[in-house]
């Protein structure tokens, strides 16, 4: 089924589609060189190439195809869970992860940009709608947003300087914040993407926008925007 004219979507090059292929390739080589490494007696990993090599044919070969498209498939699974795709129309914007998906209507997304590797979408005020981890093209993201009519900010993060880096105890952050972000260093230690990703949602529910730089944590408070 065709998109409708007023959708621009932006997403990343499918060679991974090809990795069961070079799974395969890969196996029909280890196949095609375990006698001769075998015979190599300062090669590591001796014991299995050995048995690979003592392996009758044509169950060697088929075997090594197969368990090479296996592990092939199996990262391209992995690289498609983590891959994101940007759809924007003139109603709103969806950012999809796998089978996750996140949807903003138009009038919430006041603005976009690229920050550190991640996409960015600005609510009203100061607020953040979405911080995700992104590795599309700027040009294609930026064309994307500015054909459907949306403010992209090719300079960055406009608030970038209201950031402070999060130390635990500090006497700006209420107990529960500080729990929260304890819990979040816990998660990003542990590489922990999902953890790490709904716990910045609960500190955003507090007003606060959070980002990180090599596993450290900093913080902004967030101004809605509503006034009385």
């Amino acid at each position: 089924m065709s998109r409708p004219e007023n959708t621009t979507v932006v997403r990343e090059h499918v060679w991974w589609i090809g990795l069961p292929l070079i799974g395969a390739g890969l196996g029909w080589l280890l196949r095609s060189v375990a006698g001769w490494v075998a015979s190599l007696e300062w090669a590591p990993f001796q014991g299995p190439f050995k048995l690979v090599a003592a392996l009758p044919e044509p169950v060697a070969t088929i075997g090594a195809l197969a368990l090479g498209a296996a592990a092939g498939l199996v990262l391209a699974v992995l690289w498609w869970a983590e891959s994101l795709t940007v759809t924007v129309t003139d109603d709103g914007v969806e950012l999809k992860r796998g089978d996750s998906a996140q949807d903003f209507r138009r009038s919430s997304v006041h603005a976009a940009f690229l920050d550190g590797g991640h996409l960015v979408l600005l609510g009203g005020g100061t607020r953040e709608l979405a911080r995700e981890k992104c590795d599309l093209d700027a040009a294609a993201l930026a064309g994307a947003f500015t054909a459907r009519g949306y403010a992209w900010l090719a300079d960055g993060d406009p608030h970038r300087e209201e950031f402070r880096r999060w130390v635990e105890g500090a006497p700006e952050l209420s107990a529960s914040a500080d729990a929260l972000f304890r819990a979040r260093q816990r998660a990003l230690e542990e590489k922990d993407g999902d953890d790490a990703a709904e716990l910045r949602r609960e500190l955003a529910k507090l007003g606060i926008v959070v980002r990180e730089e090599k596993k450290r944590q900093y913080w902004r408070a967030a101004d809605t925007g509503d006034r009385p």
